[in-house]
């Protein structure tokens, strides 16, 4: 029996000290939830401070795109909850609201864009005298996307660099201007192309969609939290797909669940800003690359988008000159 407790013993030792080693070695202590993976972040050696220092100065400086006044970004936890369809909408609405307004799109979902297809909009952009790509043009709307770079049929099967070097190009080697609002359709999620972006140009406000179904308003949290830590104002949650009504009889059905942004949105201090229904009309017409905010303008759908729209642009900040020497 002595024997058999020093084995085990022994063996429990020798038990202890291999999950002390994977720990150390795979980075498993789950200290923060900054760094949940327990990936150290700093040296123990001497240049602590100075490499501190360093990856501070490493920041980028946020530099306006040019000839944009206001960037807007449409953005949600994950996908599937209708945030490109919200992006084409709210771009039009915007315009419709306000005829004297110039209006572009961005599509920074560089792995799945959906913009040309539902902008109707294809073929690849031309360059000016500057070398950069003029973007292409549709219901008065400037759009720009990878889908005008790449096939549609063919996959992106880029690493993290990569893409973070065409979401720059998608921003800086772009002839934008002059825009008063440029509308940016994100990918899902909270990756590095909503980080990059949120560092490297000045977003005036976030716009998070969801639909009402407690898995999606999960992950909307999620993003909503991300762009407040990165100083980027949240204008409010759009509750997509929120009701359904059923063409015959008229009876409404809530689907994915009855008013579940507004509780969401109330927790996080946030408002519902748009309240878009689930109808049949808004796939047929972002499918068809005939947005239902154009061709079907006097619709209830596309007067939600368009009130939507109206509470976007009350919500932004006052817009500044970043050269103001220039009204002089």
């Amino acid at each position: 029996m002595a024997a058999i407790m020093r084995k085990w013993t022994v063996g429990s030792s020798l038990i202890r000290k291999a999950e002390k080693c994977r720990r150390h070695w795979f980075g498993l202590a789950f200290s923060t939830h900054e760094n949940p993976l327990g990936i150290p972040t700093v040296s123990t050696s001497g240049r602590d401070d100075h490499r501190q220092r360093m990856m501070e100065r490493g920041i980028p400086k946020k530099l306006p795109i040019a000839g944009v006044k206001q960037v807007i970004v449409v953005a949600s936890g994950k996908g599937g909850v209708g945030k490109s369809t919200t992006a084409v909408n709210l771009a039009l609405a915007i315009a419709a609201n306000d005829k004297g307004k110039s209006v572009g799109l961005l599509d920074a979902d560089v792995y799945g864009p959906s913009i040309p297809r539902m902008m109707n909009l294809a073929g690849e952009p031309e360059l000016n005298k500057q070398n950069l790509m003029k973007p292409l043009v549709n219901f008065g709307i400037s759009c720009m996307s990878m889908g005008f770079l790449v096939d549609e049929k063919s996959p992106l099967v880029w690493r993290g660099l990569m893409v973070m070097s065409a979401v720059q190009k998608l921003l800086r080697q772009v002839s934008w201007g002059p825009l008063d609002y440029l509308v940016v359709d994100m990918p899902p999620g909270t990756g590095d192309t909503q980080l990059s972006m949120s560092q490297n140009i000045p977003i005036d406000g976030a716009v998070i969609v969801s639909t009402p179904q407690d898995i999606a308003l999960l992950d909307a949290r999620k993003g909503a939290e991300m762009f407040r830590k990165v100083n980027v104002p949240v204008l409010g949650l759009v509750q997509n797909m929120s009701v359904f009504q059923c063409p015959k009889c008229g009876h409404q059905t809530h689907i994915f669940g009855q008013d579940g942004a507004k509780k969401v949105a109330e927790d996080m201090e946030l408002q519902v800003i748009g309240d878009i229904p689930l109808h049949i009309s808004i796939r047929e017409t972002s499918d068809s690359g005939q947005p239902v905010t154009v061709s079907l303008p006097d619709s209830p759908q596309a007067q939600a988008y368009r009130a939507l729209a109206k509470e976007v642009v009350a919500r932004l900040p006052s817009y500044e000159d970043p050269l103001p020497e220039r009204r002089q």
